[in-house]
């Protein structure tokens, strides 16, 4: 199975969870040892890839990891929220990090 190389975050900086995102990827992307691209408000990249809502449109911010074939695969859509309806950063890094060991087997 291919590795995964690089992780791609789409995204647009005046989305409120933005900062948020930049930093879940910068942290995952250090502890898995991975390249990082931030893309700035690629529709093309999410439309084709990722998560969109039952009319296609695609919707910001989405977490992609980019496979040593050149494969594409979406991570996450969502932020998960906690028990206080508040973004759980901790939770989106564990989901990411097993999605990522599925790549590595």
């Amino acid at each position: 199975m291919p590795k995964p190389t690089k992780l791609i975050l789409v995204t647009a900086e005046h989305h409120p969870q933005h900062k948020l995102w930049v930093k879940l990827v910068e942290e995952v992307s250090r502890e898995k040892n991975l390249d990082k691209e931030i893309r700035k408000e690629d529709y093309i990249l999410i439309t084709e890839h990722g998560d969109t809502d039952d009319l296609g449109m695609p919707w910001l911010p989405q977490l992609f990891v980019e496979l040593e074939n050149g494969n594409i695969k979406l991570l996450l859509s969502r932020l998960p929220l906690n028990d206080n309806l508040q973004p759980d950063i901790n939770e989106a890094k564990k989901t990411i990090l097993t999605k990522l060991e599925t790549y590595h087997k």
